[in-house]
């Protein structure tokens, strides 16, 4: 019969397919065998990039959104305005309130100006007051003499004692009049004090308003590619409210998660090779830069305990972080499978 006749044929094939099939499977098996023993290696690593979430520093109402999604931006490139009219109009306010606290100060140092005028005035006024009641007191003492002698009349005397008074008075008033300028000029400089710290005030109100209008012009912080858009023009936003992300793309490297049973193979500055899965393999190389001081569980947000009894021993992961040296870094994208292979050392 004609499958009896093909019987022979079919099985030669049978068994061509099947030794194919086991030198494929001892040739993976022992590349793999060798690579292990030369190569540390692990695909439990992807690319990483810092991706910045921009978020609002003032409230309002958007006015512009300037990006579209997944956009190349360059740093200092304007994404987002929002309304900034209740801004400037305290920003106005700001510098009313600063110009009204310095007319106050001018107006105070005009015044302190014009006491210490007086304050002078007051010293001529003194000196004068003094010149004259000392003419007193020298005409008193020789009409006193005089009227022992009986040279001249006791009204004489009497007009010359009232005079003397007279002129005493008018030297003590100017005194008082002095220390009376002197305590309003104190006054007037602790005013100038309060002012002058108002002003100071006035003054950092002034730069907060200046600040939250420039607030109101949200721009990239580096260059890189923004996320997805989520925000639409009329939106309104709240102080601290995530608008957007924006991946810098000059800035990536590897992070690989290796074994720590290869961690003895491993030492900073220490050259690696790294396959792209997203790229078809593409080579890229690059260099250890740090290894993590603990296990990437340690850094969870609920690390495990083992002294609960419920034990079940399982080989760690230690977190280390790959310098890229060569190859297109523009290709990458944040978050992208590769394997990482590193030349075995030994370490005494």
């Amino acid at each position: 019969m004609t499958t009896s006749s093909k019987s022979p044929i079919g099985r030669l094939l049978t068994n061509g397919a099947a030794l194919l099939l086991i030198l494929a499977i001892l040739s993976y098996t022992s590349d793999y065998m060798i690579r292990s023993n030369e190569f540390a290696e692990t695909n439990d690593a992807q690319v990483e990039a810092y991706i910045n979430p921009i978020s609002a520093r003032a409230g309002g109402y958007i006015q512009r959104v300037l990006y579209t999604e997944h956009q190349q931006v360059k740093k200092g490139d304007t994404l987002i305005v929002i309304d900034d009219r209740e801004y400037r109009a305290k920003l106005l306010e700001a510098e009313a309130t600063l110009e009204d606290a310095e007319a106050q100060l001018t107006v105070l140092s005009a015044g302190i100006q014009a006491a210490h005028i007086g304050a002078l005035v007051n010293r001529h006024q003194i000196r004068g007051a003094n010149a004259r009641l000392t003419q007193q007191r020298k005409d008193l003492a020789r009409y006193q003499n005089l009227i022992d002698e009986e040279a001249v009349t006791g009204q004489e005397l009497e007009q010359i004692t009232a005079r003397h008074d007279v002129a005493a008075s008018e030297f003590s008033s100017a005194e008082e009049n002095l220390k009376s300028t002197y305590a309003r000029i104190a006054e007037l400089e602790s005013r100038r004090a309060l002012i002058l710290a108002d002003i100071k005030k006035k003054q950092a109100q002034l730069t907060f308003a200046r600040i939250n209008l420039g607030y109101t012009v949200i721009t990239a912080p580096y260059d890189g590619q923004v996320g997805r858009k989520t925000i639409i023009e009329g939106q309104q936003i709240q102080p601290g409210q995530p608008l957007v992300s924006i991946v810098n793309k000059k800035e990536k490297w590897v992070t690989a998660n290796f074994k720590e049973t290869q961690l003895g193979h491993l030492y900073i500055g220490q050259d690696v090779s790294i396959a792209v899965d997203g790229l078809n393999g593409k080579r890229y190389y690059g260099q250890v830069e740090a290894i993590s001081p603990s296990t990437g569980s340690k850094f969870s947000l609920l690390p495990p305990d083992n002294s609960t009894g419920n034990f079940v021993k399982v080989v760690q992961r230690i977190p280390v972080k790959i310098k890229l040296t060569r190859g297109d870094v523009d290709l990458l994208r944040a978050g992208m499978s590769v394997i990482v292979s590193a030349q075995k050392v030994s370490r005494q």
